[in-house]
C-alpha cells in the first residue's frame, strides 16, 4: 500500500508537472516567432522608406547604410551600429555650434534620432542602455538651441526626479497646458518633435512626460503609479507662466491607459483627456496578450518591451501582472471621470478595440473617433499618425482648453 501511494504521488507529480510545462510551451506557441535578421531588415527598411513609425523622419540611405553593419539580432551588435552613426551628427553638431547654432541644432536633433533607435524598444542589453544615455544627451544639446525654449523640468519625487520637458508657444502671456505622455516606446523625447509643434501652432503649452517603465520616469507600471501626474499637476499649479486652470492630458498607446486613468483620477483639475489607442481592460488579459505578442504591426522585441515596463521577464510572470492593472475590475469606469476623447482604429493588433468600447458603455458621455480599417492608434493608408493628431486631438483638445 505504501508503496502504492508513493508511486501515485510521483505519477500526480509528473502529471501537474506535464500540465505546467505543456501550458508553457501552448502558450509560447501561440505566439508568432520573431523575425528572423533579413527579414527584421527588410521591415526596417520598408518602414523608413514609407517613412512609417518608428522611423518617421530618417533618411533611407543613412537607414540602408546602417543595416549594412548588421549581421545579426544581437542587440548590442545592432545598438552600437546606430551609435556610430549616431556619433557622426553628435560630433558634426559639437563642431558648428559655436558658429551655426541652427545646423548644430539639427545635427544634434539627428543623433538623438539614430541614437533612439539604437535603444529601441527597449534597453534589455548594456549597449542598447548607451544608446539610450547617449541619445537623452543629444536630446538636450538640441533643446539647448531650440526657440520657443524647451524647458528641462525636473520635479523631485519619492527622491528621485520627474523629468519632462516644457514648451510654450509664442506671444501667450498664461497659455493653457497638454500633459503629453508617451507611450511603451515612444519617450518624451518623441512627444517633443512629433507633436510639440502642433500643440505650439494651436496655442498650447505642452509638457512631455515619460509613462512609468520607460525612459527616465521614477517608477515602473503598477498600481498607484499614476501619482507621478497628480504630483506633475500639483507642480503646475504653482507656476505663474501657464494657465493652471485650463490643463488637459493626452496618452498615446500604452501612454493612453494612464490617460484613461487620470481622467478619472482628476476630473476636476483636467478640462479634456485624450486616451489616444491606450490599454483598459481586454489588452491586460491573457487570451489577448498570448494572440497580439505575435502581431507583425511591431518590428521586434515586443514582449521583453512589455515585460520591461512592468519590471518582470518570464511569460507566465508577465501574463499575471497585467490583469490587476484593469481599469474595469478596479471599479474605476462607473466614476466621475474628466471630459475624454477616445482614439483608436478598429483593425489595431496591439490594443484591442474593445477597450475603446468598455470605455463608451460606461460612466459619462464621451467622444470618440474610430478609424473603421485602421490599426494600431487609428493608423492607416489615409490617416497617418500626425493627421490624426492634427486634424482630430489638438483641435478637439483647442476646444476644452480655450
Amino acid at each position: 500500500m505504501k508503496s502504492y501511494r508513493c508511486v501515485r504521488s510521483l505519477w500526480t507529480i509528473f502529471l501537474g508537472t506535464f500540465f505546467v510545462v505543456g501550458f508553457a510551451f501552448q502558450a509560447l506557441a501561440q505566439i508568432a516567432p520573431a523575425r528572423t535578421w533579413p527579414e527584421l531588415k527588410v521591415a526596417v527598411q520598408e518602414r523608413v522608406n514609407a517613412q512609417r513609425y518608428p522611423l518617421t523622419g530618417f533618411d533611407a540611405k543613412e537607414v540602408e547604410h546602417i543595416l549594412s553593419d548588421i549581421d545579426s539580432l544581437d542587440r548590442d551588435e545592432w545598438a552600437r551600429a546606430w551609435i556610430k552613426n549616431g556619433d557622426a551628427h553628435y560630433q558634426k553638431g559639437l563642431s558648428l555650434r559655436a558658429k551655426h547654432s541652427t545646423m548644430a541644432r539639427e545635427e544634434f536633433f539627428n543623433a538623438w534620432r539614430y541614437y533612439g533607435f539604437g535603444a529601441w524598444p527597449t534597453q534589455n542589453s548594456p549597449q542598447k542602455q548607451r544608446a539610450f544615455e547617449l541619445c537623452t544627451l543629444a536630446f538636450r544639446a538640441y533643446a539647448e538651441l531650440f526657440n520657443p525654449k524647451i524647458e528641462v523640468l525636473r520635479i523631485p519625487f519619492e527622491g528621485k526626479e520627474i523629468i519632462g520637458y516644457l514648451q510654450k508657444p509664442k506671444g501667450i502671456k498664461k497659455p493653457p497646458v497638454v500633459i503629453s505622455v508617451g507611450g511603451l516606446d515612444s519617450y518624451k523625447e518623441f512627444v517633443v518633435d512629433q507633436y510639440g509643434p502642433d500643440y505650439l501652432k494651436a496655442g498650447l503649452a505642452y509638457l512631455a512626460l515619460d509613462m512609468p517603465g520607460t525612459g527616465e520616469s521614477p517608477l515602473k507600471v503598477d498600481l498607484g503609479s499614476e501619482r507621478i501626474f497628480t504630483k506633475v499637476i500639483d507642480a503646475l499649479q504653482d507656476r505663474k507662466d501657464i494657465d493652471a486652470d485650463r490643463l488637459g492630458f493626452q496618452g498615446v498607446s500604452w501612454g493612453g491607459h494612464w490617460a484613461a486613468r487620470i481622467a478619472y483620477d482628476e476630473p476636476k483639475r483636467l478640462k479634456g483627456v485624450v486616451v489616444w489607442g491606450g490599454p483598459v481592460h481586454d489588452y491586460f488579459q491573457r487570451d489577448w496578450q498570448l494572440k497580439a505578442l505575435g502581431t507583425r504591426e511591431y518590428l521586434f522585441d515586443l514582449f521583453q518591451a512589455r515585460a520591461a515596463v512592468y519590471g518582470v521577464n518570464t511569460l507566465e510572470d508577465f501574463l499575471a501582472f497585467g490583469p490587476k492593472m484593469s481599469l474595469k475590475d478596479a471599479g474605476k469606469l462607473t466614476q466621475v471621470s474628466a471630459p475624454e476623447l477616445l482614439v483608436n482604429g478598429d483593425k489595431d493588433s496591439q490594443v484591442p478595440i474593445e477597450d475603446v468600447y468598455v470605455l463608451l458603455k460606461n460612466g459619462a458621455p464621451k467622444d470618440a473617433w474610430i478609424n473603421p480599417t485602421g490599426g494600431h492608434i487609428g493608423r492607416g493608408k489615409d490617416w497617418s499618425d500626425g493627421r490624426i493628431f492634427s486634424e482630430v486631438i489638438v483641435p478637439w483638445l483647442s476646444r476644452k482648453l480655450h
